[in-house]
């Protein structure tokens, strides 16, 4: 098939390189504009941009897909089908009706829960015991697309908002590409109307969303770090800085709020419920290290405070 491909982020890599070594054709990617980044603030391009370039398929990236230049352009392809993945922008209407057999976004959670910007996130933040990936059709409405395939994966007390992301967007690459193959197949795919009651929305990340409030559970707490991992990054005060906090488990125990208990391979902090065991930590201007190597140049005493 003829398969035009939307995504920009690290999350949609693997798919396009999934369909790029498959029986099918990328004719176009569509991806968001170059935009600045690092230090120097120079255009860089999204990851789904690079990969496309090396091999050869020609990229479109738009403004916006509302302009009818723009939709004249993607309909010249004459596509089979449209994949989505965290592309970033807003799909008229006049596009999902231009591929031959549809379009078909890879979404990361399990839906119709944590349909919108953060699903991976939230679901580590509500303490969701698995999350997934769906390849849904592609409405109008934000995600709510009729399913077509789920794949689940267990999220454990060790995983990050970054292991999720590296583990869905493997299987959301597996199951869209056995999607396309039984859509080349069958000229259709099956599809599943999701439930409107079992709803739920994942707000974006705010960084206001960042500080910690030690009397919170170490539960939660230990969620809000690594559903913060890699961003915005969970922090709290430490003697009048702010000191972003990596990676965190909770542990039993009882202490104040805040107080710091005990100092080894972890850095043991009370909470409103349990204890946090922090174990990866940084300063400003200071590089992200383990707690044993945070406390060798930055030393610590019992009975000092995070957050006052």
């Amino acid at each position: 098939m003829k398969i035009i491909y939307a995504g920009t982020p690290e999350f949609a890599v693997p798919a396009l390189a999934a369909l790029i070594q498959s029986s099918h054709e990328v004719s176009l990617v569509l991806t968001q504009p170059d935009r600045p980044a690092g230090r120097g603030m120079k255009l860089k391009p999204s990851p789904v941009k690079s990969l496309a370039l090396e091999h050869g398929i020609t990229v479109f990236q738009p403004e916006t897909l509302k302009d009818e230049a723009v939709q004249a352009r993607i309909a010249e392809e004459n596509a089979d089908a449209l994949v989505v993945a965290a592309y970033g922008l807003i799909i008229p209407t006049a596009v999902l009706n231009m591929p031959r057999h549809g379009c078909y976004n890879i979404h990361a959670s399990l839906l119709p829960r944590w349909r919108g910007a953060a699903p991976i996130q939230r679901s580590l933040l509500a303490g969701d015991k698995e999350t997934g990936v769906t390849i849904m059709e592609v409405v109008p409405a934000l995600d709510a697309g009729a399913m077509i395939l789920r794949g689940s994966l267990p999220i454990t007390e060790q995983d990050t908002a970054q292991t999720l992301h590296d583990g869905l967007a493997q299987i959301g690459a597996e199951l869209m590409l056995q999607a396309m193959d039984r859509l080349e197949q069958e000229g259709k795919l099956e599809a599943e109307p999701q439930d409107e009651a079992l709803v739920t929305y994942a707000e974006k990340l705010q960084k206001t969303e960042a500080a910690i409030d030690w009397r919170k559970s170490a539960e939660e707490l230990s969620r809000q770090v690594r559903a913060f991992n890699p961003f915005p990054v969970a922090q709290s005060t430490l003697k009048g800085e702010t000191c972003r906090i990596w990676m965190a488990q909770a542990v039993a125990g009882a202490a104040k709020p805040g107080a710091i208990v005990s100092l080894d391979d972890g850095i043991l902090v009370g909470c409103g419920q349990g204890l946090l065991r922090i174990e990866e930590l940084q300063l400003p201007g200071g590089k992200r290290l383990k707690a044993r190597d945070f406390l060798a140049g930055n030393p610590l005493d019992l009975g000092d405070k995070f957050g006052g």
